[in-house]
């Protein structure tokens, strides 16, 4: 792996000042987005009852999970719609309706009627909801990756392009947070009566919030690349991009499976495979989230020196060569504070990807169809891998197979590695520009 260095252009303190603020801009709408689509799981045990009235808790949670995981479904659907948006018409304005649309959908569940008022109506509109939701973050990733790769400066890309993964992993520490609050200034009676609705309507006054600061942004497009009629089309895409395609897609299913491994899945794996209270695998998971926050910024940097593609051989192959012996250890592991370390390393490893992902994609495709091949390829491969992990990791448990989950998570991670080394030593695209 040969070391990358990048000559800094000189940019005035204006430009740079504008570029900064434009990568604020972008990135807090990606915190409002996630933190809108996770309040929803935080909360859906305290609102589960009022949409799906039935005697068993167990398939109340079942039936909001499954609008959850409706959801995440959306996204492919997402990613296409405002990738063609944001290429035909103008990535601010892919980022303006994909903002619009999440304040709409939390504040449609904020304000919804419950099952006793209006019946069956009631899980319907929240099922709505959702899928806006689900349709909003889908075309947030691929329209913020593809912006904030073309504002960063040059040199410093990889710096700037990880505040989308700290703006993602915020959005969902501040979701938990505001539920963890909320938790001890009102009762439980009174979080199942209202207080669940309170998340929603923080989110949707975000949503307004950043809508308004997207509103300055600068477009990053010009006239002439929307009006190509190559825009946005998803045939181009297919006919010139394919093995672009096919390798985004490869390297992200790895990726996505072993992201939602070690943070959404990881505190169940500690409740229920390690045996260990709900509170402390909550206040580990908390702590780590917070350190896996903090490391985004310090990993883009990195990716700067050594270059991106050396970034991603190193994600695959001490995913390929750790994921087995860390889950292996955190299963019979009784410390706590192991158990913090251990899935620190991990979201460490993990670090080397989610920090570079979004602008390693920008790079691989031309700006006419970048926002829809980042978008497209990253909400497919998150879908079906990403929303799947907990799903599989359960199902193998269930079965008395859990050990096969560590080896599935280490053979995408070998695939991951593999469709690394596709990765051109230069960045085709986005190197030249300023």
């Amino acid at each position: 792996m040969t070391t990358t260095t990048v000559s800094e252009p000189l940019y005035t303190g204006e430009e740079r000042n504008k570029r900064i603020f434009a990568i604020v801009g972008a990135s807090s709408g990606n915190l409002v987005e996630w933190f809108d689509f996770y309040v929803y799981a935080f909360c859906a045990i305290y609102f589960a009852p009022a949409f799906f009235p039935s005697d068993n808790p167990t398939v109340q949670l079942v039936n909001t999970a499954g609008v959850f995981a409706a959801g995440f479904l959306m996204r492919p659907i997402g990613g296409w719609i405002f990738g063609r948006v944001a290429d035909k018409h103008g990535r601010k304005n892919s980022m303006l309706i994909s903002i619009l649309m999440m304040c709409f959908g939390s504040l449609l569940i904020a304000c919804l009627p419950t099952y006793n008022s209006i019946g069956v109506w009631a899980p319907i509109m929240l099922l709505f909801a959702r899928l806006l939701q689900g349709l909003s973050v889908g075309g947030e990733y691929g329209t913020t990756a593809t912006y904030m790769s073309e504002v960063a400066l040059k040199g410093q890309r990889g710096f700037f392009a990880s505040f989308q993964y700290v703006t993602l992993i915020g959005g969902q520490l501040l979701a938990v947070s505001l539920v963890v609050v909320l938790q001890q200034f009102l009762t439980e009676d009174d979080l199942r009566a209202y207080g669940w609705r309170i998340p929603f309507v923080v989110g949707a006054v975000a949503a307004l919030i950043s809508l308004f600061l997207r509103r300055t942004l600068k477009e990053t497009t010009s006239k002439e690349m929307r009006e190509n009629k190559d825009a946005g089309s998803i045939s181009a895409l297919f006919r010139d991009h394919k093995a672009a395609f096919i390798t985004v897609l490869g390297y992200t299913a790895g990726g996505s499976l072993i992201f939602y491994t070690f943070t959404t899945y990881m505190q169940k794996y500690l409740v229920n495979t390690a045996g260990m209270p709900a509170k402390t695998a909550s206040y580990i998971m908390t702590g780590a989230l917070f350190l896996y926050m903090c490391m985004q910024p310090l990993f883009g940097m990195l990716a700067d020196k050594i270059g991106r593609r050396n970034s991603m051989l190193w994600f695959g192959a001490l995913g390929t060569l750790f994921t087995v012996p860390i889950l292996l250890s955190l299963k019979s592991i009784s410390s706590p504070f192991l158990a913090f370390v251990l899935i620190t390393v991990a979201l460490a490893i993990v670090s080397f990807y989610t920090s570079i992902s979004g602008l390693v994609k920008a790079e691989t495709f031309p700006p006419e169809v970048r926002a829809l091949g980042v978008g497209l390829a990253y909400a497919v491969a998150n879908a079906i891998f990403g929303g799947s992990a907990e799903y599989v990791a359960l199902s193998l448990k269930a079965g008395g197979m859990e050990n096969s989950f560590y080896w599935y998570v280490t053979v995408m991670m070998a695939i991951a590695l593999l469709f690394s080394l596709r990765l051109p030593k230069q960045a085709k695209y986005l190197h030249h520009d300023l």
